[in-house]
């Protein structure tokens, strides 16, 4: 079954391509949601809502090649999550300044052997929820400081500093890490 059939399919109502569309995104998408939450529990319950959006709203989408559809469920996953996080002022969670190391040491991408992409996303998942949505937004959706701050309700220079110091801090994970499995 092809792309477009399916979301026609979906635009009928027919189970089956509901089903079959599930499956098709479903892990993807709740990476996307734990990536912002960091909560199993709570991405499992975006993942369903979202769900619910996608298939009430697919009649709306205009279906002109592959690859469009992907990019436009991704961003209700993601505009789901953030919304969810900032309607529950979770993203306003962030580390003092007291209790970020600035003279964390940065680390060369030849120093270490490649880390398991689990334990990546358990690190992400591990940031303060504001340094996480930022660097979510910034590094794996490429989304401009500005865009970010009018998105956050916060000012650029805000969005570059959690961003910097969420980089930091994944930094100081990856290097005890590699310490640690050599």
């Amino acid at each position: 079954m092809t792309e477009l059939e399916l979301i026609e399919g979906c635009r009928r109502g027919d189970n089956f391509s509901r089903r079959k569309l599930y499956e098709l995104y479903s892990r993807k998408m709740m990476g996307i949601c734990f990536r912002y939450t960091g909560d199993k529990f709570l991405s499992q319950d975006l993942l369903h809502d979202g769900f619910i959006k996608v298939f009430e709203s697919i009649s709306s989408f205009r279906y002109n090649n592959d690859g469009l559809f992907k990019g436009w469920i991704t961003r209700i996953f993601v505009n789901l999550s953030i919304d969810y996080l900032r309607k529950n002022a979770q993203w306003k969670d962030s580390v003092s300044l007291e209790t970020w190391n600035e003279n964390a040491d940065s680390i060369e991408e030849d120093d270490f052997e490649p880390i398991p992409d689990e334990v990546l996303i358990r690190f992400i998942s591990e940031l303060p929820s504001g340094y996480r949505t930022i660097f979510n937004l910034y590094v794996f959706e490429e989304i401009p400081h500005k865009e970010i701050a009018k998105i956050m309700g916060i000012n650029e220079s805000s969005s570059r500093s959690q961003l910097s110091r969420a980089k930091a801090i994944l930094s100081e994970k990856i290097k005890k890490y590699t310490l640690k499995h050599g």
